[in-house]
């Protein structure tokens, strides 16, 4: 019993499927991250040591939620109205209308102690600063600061792009990954572009993904409105574009067909 398909069309749809196959396929050298990890092997443990980036510096735009609680129940805390609406509600939107816009002088309002400045102050100097200020009003005040508008966003070859709000302190770039559901298969890990503002314009800063140095360099924990652009590597343009699919898959349908009716 012969197929229906004549054996020289058979012997032509090989090579074509062969070469749609592998036209379409990405290297795993290409999209495995960390490749060089050996190079760093201890004994049975990697020891890599991740260079912290400098504290980041609050400027003017920011919202910083500010938190004070004291045990001091002689005396009304002028700052309960603020943490309640918090507290009830504890949304992204809640918690940004509850919070201090630092002013483009650098500083914020706060009920009893008036304007503070803190542009320029770390998130720990500006807690430091205000434990020292309500310790006029209030006996064993505790304060907390938060920056609101931590957020990091993503563009290119990722799974999901968008922006991402960050609820710790920092954040390293593998991690930024993940809540954007990882990288593309043709995203190109080698060279990843970080754009991070600085106080006079904007920095790119170009990581490598495929080695294991992105973990001591300054750029692996990411700053507040980091924004990730990751190219697409130059074999999916020529997989998705270059390549005439549609003019291939046209040649052999008419093929069969025509083969068929003189059959």
């Amino acid at each position: 019993m012969t197929s229906g398909v004549p054996s020289s069309i058979r012997y032509l749809l090989l090579p074509v499927a062969i070469l749609l196959m592998f036209s379409s396929c990405v290297s795993l050298k290409k999209v495995k991250y960390i490749q060089d990890m050996a190079a760093y092997q201890q004994g049975d443990s990697v020891f890599m040591k991740n260079e912290v980036s400098p504290d980041y510096r609050v400027k003017p735009g920011d919202n910083l939620y500010i938190d004070i609680k004291t045990l001091d129940a002689k005396n009304m805390n002028p700052f309960e109205g603020n943490q309640n609406m918090s507290y009830q509600n504890n949304s992204e939107m809640s918690v940004y209308l509850s919070s201090y816009l630092v002013s483009d002088s650098g500083y914020i309002s706060m009920p009893v102690v008036g304007k503070i400045r803190v542009v320029g102050k770390s998130i720990s100097e500006i807690k430091d600063d205000l434990r020292i200020l309500v310790s006029d009003f209030f006996q064993m005040a505790t304060v907390k600061v938060k920056l609101v508008n931590f957020k990091v966003s993503f563009l290119g070859e990722v799974s999901k792009p968008g922006t991402y709000f960050v609820y710790q302190e920092r954040i390293s770039i593998f991690q930024a990954i993940s809540l954007a559901g990882d990288l593309s298969p043709y995203a190109n890990r080698s060279r990843v572009r970080i754009i991070r503002e600085k106080d006079n314009g904007s920095s790119v800063i170009t990581v490598n993904l495929l080695k294991a140095g992105i973990m001591e360099s300054p750029a692996y924990y990411l700053q507040p409105d980091d924004i990730i652009y990751v190219e697409p590597m130059k074999s999916k343009n020529y997989a998705f574009t270059a390549f005439p699919y549609a003019l291939i898959f046209s040649t052999i349908t008419t093929t069969l067909l025509i083969l068929n009716f003189f059959k």
